[in-house]
């Protein structure tokens, strides 16, 4: 009823009310048609990113896949400018463009907590004692705790060992502490250096002369050559712990052998040559062992098949490889071992693929021989079956036992048979 009374009583007062009212609609109307467009705008645009990372993400898995195979740098960069593509896209469709209905809206997922082994700093925020409002003594009645990840920057500091010197007033006798021994001889580097060095070049991937601009940020000054020095001297003092794991690899009774081409500075030659890294893996783990896993790396500057013969030489158990031929050389080598899946009297060449005849090894002895003579009797097979409407061949009556066959005139000899003799040459234009 005050409603009523509140509108005024005059018609023309009314009908302004009426308009006033109409185009306040009108704008309020027209301010939620514009949201609505521009909220359709930004949900097409979020459309268009997740089929963009739903594409770069295929995209990136296949160049992925490709790099099993031959490595090059070009791949390399593009792999990593599409990851960069695609991390800029997925930081872009983040915010909530276009806030759903609150059925629509999924629950949040449940954070994990941060590390427990990570080291605490506690700081308190401790309001007033008093009451703002009245003065009086506040109680403490409970507290809010909250956790944020930090990031503290490595640092260097430098270790000062100091050896005082000690004279005995009456002998003269001066005793002093030995000095204490240092990972590598008359170098400055201490053990958790030379450890973070060879982490960042073997496992972050980041080569020396990477290393000493980050450190010389710092305002370290380490040269690349010094820092070679250093990773050349730690291979020594880690060669017990590598002997250490090839004995525990190679006492296994399976092993998983592999290999790997990897590019190798060559000096002199402005270029680079491919080398062999050997992987030999020990892990029963599916087979319900409680034996801890281990791989054992060897390196090879070629693919020769004694390199893996000399691995596996105190190996006695059964290896699992592919159809590389120079695994097959091991079986031989140790009567109780065996390749897994090939069959017993056959020799290891059968077990492997075709190669190309180039890179082919040459083969000697009695191996030779039995190649050329089935070839030879191949050969004659071929020779000597009759084509359709056409005349088998004669074959040289001096040499048919050794499958020389004598073509018609004018044929073309096929690249599959061997070789004729000068007799057979001869017995042919006669």
């Amino acid at each position: 009823m005050s409603e009523c009374e509140d509108l005024p009583e005059n018609i023309e007062e009314l009908k302004a009310l009426v308009f006033t009212q109409r185009a306040e609609l009108l704008a309020r109307d027209e301010a939620l048609r514009a949201k609505r467009e521009e909220l359709d705008l930004k949900n097409a645009e979020l459309c268009s990113h997740a089929a963009e990372i739903e594409r770069l993400k295929l995209v990136v898995a296949k160049l992925q896949r490709l790099q099993f195979g031959r490595r090059s740098e070009k791949l390399d960069r593009e792999i990593e400018q599409l990851e960069l593509t695609l991390e800029e896209l997925e930081v872009l469709s983040q915010p909530a463009l276009a806030k759903k209905p609150a059925s629509e809206e999924k629950t949040a997922p449940v954070r994990r907590g941060l590390p427990e082994q990570l080291p605490r700093e506690q700081r308190v925020h401790e309001p007033a004692c008093n009451c703002p409002d009245c003065g009086a003594a506040m109680r403490r009645i409970g507290e809010e705790v909250s956790e944020v990840l930090e990031y503290v920057p490595e640092r260097f500091k430098v270790i000062r060992h100091v050896r005082p010197k000690h004279a005995c007033p009456q002998c003269q006798r001066i005793v002093q502490v030995e000095a204490p021994s240092r990972p590598i001889a008359r170098s400055f580097a201490g053990p958790g250096l030379l450890a973070h060095i060879l982490t960042a070049k073997y496992s972050d991937h980041l080569p020396l002369y990477r290393q000493a601009q980050i450190y010389a940020r710092q305002g370290v000054e380490l040269d690349r050559s010094t820092m070679a020095e250093w990773v050349g001297g730690c291979t020594q003092l880690i060669e017990p712990l590598a002997g250490a794991l090839a004995r525990y690899v190679f006492a296994g009774a399976k092993l998983h052998a592999d290999d790997t081409p990897v590019p190798v500075l060559d000096p002199g030659r402005g270029q680079t040559k491919t080398g062999r890294l050997w992987t030999y893996v020990r892990d029963d783990r599916p087979a319900a062992s409680t034996d801890a896993p281990a791989v054992l790396f060897r390196y090879s500057p070629d693919r020769r098949g004694g390199n893996p013969k000399e691995h596996l030489k105190s190996f006695t158990g059964v290896l699992q490889a592919d159809a590389y031929a120079g695994f097959g050389l091991v079986r031989g080598t140790h009567p109780g071992g065996g390749l897994l899946g090939a069959r017993p009297g056959v020799p290891s060449t059968s077990c492997t693929r075709p190669t190309n005849p180039r890179s082919r090894p040459k083969r000697s002895g009695e191996s030779a021989r039995s190649t050329r003579s089935r070839l030879r009797s191949a050969g004659v097979r071929r020779m000597s079956e009759p084509a359709s409407g056409r005349r088998a061949p004669d074959r040289c009556s001096t040499h048919s036992a050794n499958g020389c066959a004598r073509p018609s005139l004018g044929s073309r000899r096929s690249p599959s048979l061997p070789r004729r003799s000068a007799t057979c040459s001869r017995a042919g234009r006669r």
